[in-house]
Order: C-alpha cells, then structure tokens, then sequence
C-alpha cells in the first residue's frame, strides 16, 4: 500500500494530467473553456470568483514555496522555523478560508440556479466534491496539527518526498510517519490533478501570457475638424477661359 500511494498514484495522476491535457486539446479544442454561467447569474458569481480564485492563488503559491524551497534555503535567510510556521498558519489559514468561502459560493449558486446546474457536466461535479474536500482536508490538517508555538513540519517529510518522485526514486518511506490527515490531503491532490483535464479546471492552461508581450495597440485620436458629416467631394470644376 506504501509504494502504491506514494510511488505509483502521483505518476498516474501526472501521466493522466499530461495525457488527458494534450487529449483534450487535439481532439476537443471546441469543449477548451470554463462554460462561462454569467449570462446566466452575475450578481452572485461577481463576488464569489474573486474570492475563490485569489484564494487558490495564495493557496497555491504557499504550496509551492512550502514543497519546492527546502528548510535550509529559509534557514541561510535567517527564517526560522517558528516564524515560517506562523507565517504558514495564518497566511495559510487565510488564504483558505477565501478560496473556500468562495467554492462554497460558487456551488450554492450551481445547485440553486436551475440554468447554471444544467450546465453542469458529472465530470464537474466530481471535480467540485474532490476539490472542496482537497481545501477542506488541507485546512483541517494544518490547523489540527498546529498550535501557535509548534507544528507538524511537513517540510522534513512530505516535502522531500514530492521533490524525490522528480528524480524517479520516490522516498515512500518519508510518508509513513505523516499524520493520516496530511495523506488524505495528499491523496485528493493527486486525485484533483488527474481530473483537470477532463473538467473545467482545463482552462488554467489558457491563461493570456501572450498579452504581455503582444505589441502595443496604437490608437489614434479623431481629427476635431473631421467630426460631423462629411462635406460632399466637388467634382472637376471649369476653368475660366
């Protein structure tokens, strides 16, 4: 079970996430996009998307920092682990509450709007209970092995085994002391990212980079003098003799 979680479930969801992701644009380029439900509702999805995708944005930055910059790398800058623990805590904390209060928003508002929950694909409400249980069970786990003088330091366990499977020889062993509620966490993560191909959550690969290296749009101002309407053309004129 060991080598089976954590040495064969995280290179099926990545194999899944490239495979299904480069499917999906070959072959359903048409279905590549969020199915926008605004014209639908906006009063409710205004509020409710700013909250969820800012908060899935400092929730996904803090991972990345968290996994990829080793303990030794924010030792040499003189953070310590206590400070980097109440950064984690509170940022953390933060940053989850508004991504799910904002999902909270989002599914009330597919469930209660009759048009919204008809575009609603199966695939995406699976994506829906496996993301929210993801954010849910990543909170409780922090927030259940933490107080604000110690916390379970994941960066010495979990961390190091995510930057092993890089290198094709994953450290399972790293993962068998970790606290059951951290490996939930883990295992829905994985779960999650080999349903983004096949869910709405496909569009985060179209971000518009290329908009910040496109050419300037260059617009020009009317001519004062032109506005109106035009003054008709004269034709050829006779010349005096």
């Amino acid at each position: 079970m060991r080598t089976l979680l954590w040495g064969v479930l995280p290179y099926v969801a990545v194999a899944l996430l490239i495979a299904g992701t480069v499917w999906r644009y070959r072959y359903d380029k048409f279905g590549w996009t969020t199915r926008s439900s605004q014209v639908y509702e906006s009063k409710l999805l205004n509020i409710a998307s700013p909250m969820f995708h800012y908060g899935i944005l400092f929730v996904l930055v803090g991972h990345l920092m968290g996994l990829f910059i080793p303990e030794s790398w924010t030792d040499a800058v003189r953070l310590k682990e206590h400070a980097y623990h109440v950064i984690s805590l509170y940022g953390g904390t933060v940053a989850g509450v508004l991504a799910v209060a904002g999902i909270v928003m989002l599914i009330y508002r597919r469930r209660t709007k009759a048009p919204v929950f008809r575009a609603t694909t199966a695939n995406d409400k699976l994506m829906y209970v496996v993301l929210f249980g993801s954010l849910v069970m990543g909170m409780w786990a922090k927030l259940t092995n933490s107080t604000f003088d110690h916390g379970y330091n994941y960066r010495e366990s979990i961390a190091p085994w995510v930057r092993s499977l890089f290198t094709l020889q994953p450290k399972t062993e790293l993962m068998v002391g970790v606290p059951l509620t951290y490996q939930i966490h883990v295992v829905m993560a994985l779960v999650l990212f080999a349903l983004i191909p096949f869910t709405r959550l496909v569009h985060m690969f179209s971000a518009p980079v290329q908009y910040l290296f496109r050419p300037y749009v260059v617009y020009r101002s009317r001519d004062e003098s032109q506005l109106g309407p035009r003054p008709e053309r004269r034709g050829w004129e006779r010349t005096g003799s």
